[in-house]
């Protein structure tokens, strides 16, 4: 029997169907994994954005977001808690502040729609939020914000029942 490439196979010079041939063809080696930076290597890609003066948004989506390299990098909550939990994030942490700090409300230079959310929560709750704005200086939505970018303990957020 002589050897013909898959080329020179069709359904209707053979008399067989492309499913046939298709089973019978070796499987395609799985796709290598994409490679997980290093924690250096996050500090570095951090800190070269940092010292471009990327808004905070484009440093927060480039490195924290969800696509980041920080997320690309630690993939199961187990890796992000042990992550969130190393010198390494407390500074990209750092690095996050002052980049709000310095930006304030200029528009980002990479623009991005921005969300609103409703959240529920008790009359004393937004009462000492308030209060603590103006004790900061600031308003209740950055507050809120700097609340949210803040790492929080898994077994102190209730879950879904």
């Amino acid at each position: 029997m002589h050897e013909q490439s898959f080329s020179q196979y069709s359904p209707s010079s053979q008399g067989a169907s492309a499913a046939t041939f298709a089973s019978s063809a070796p499987a395609p080696a799985p796709a290598p994994a994409p490679t997980a930076m290093q924690p250096a290597q996050i500090q570095q890609a951090a800190q070269r954005l940092f010292d471009q003066k990327s808004d905070w948004i484009t440093f927060y989506r480039e490195i924290l977001g969800v696509n980041g390299v920080v997320r690309q990098t630690y993939r199961t909550p187990e890796q992000m808690d042990a992550f969130e939990a190393s010198p390494i994030y407390e500074e990209i942490q750092m690095m996050l502040a002052k980049l709000r700090e310095a930006t304030g409300n200029k528009p980002s230079a990479t623009f991005e729609p921005t969300r609103v959310i409703t959240v529920r929560l008790p009359k004393s709750l937004h009462e000492s939020l308030r209060t603590e704005a103006h004790e900061k200086r600031t308003s209740m939505n950055k507050l809120c914000i700097s609340k949210l970018l803040q790492v929080i303990d898994r077994e102190l957020v209730p879950t879904e029942t």
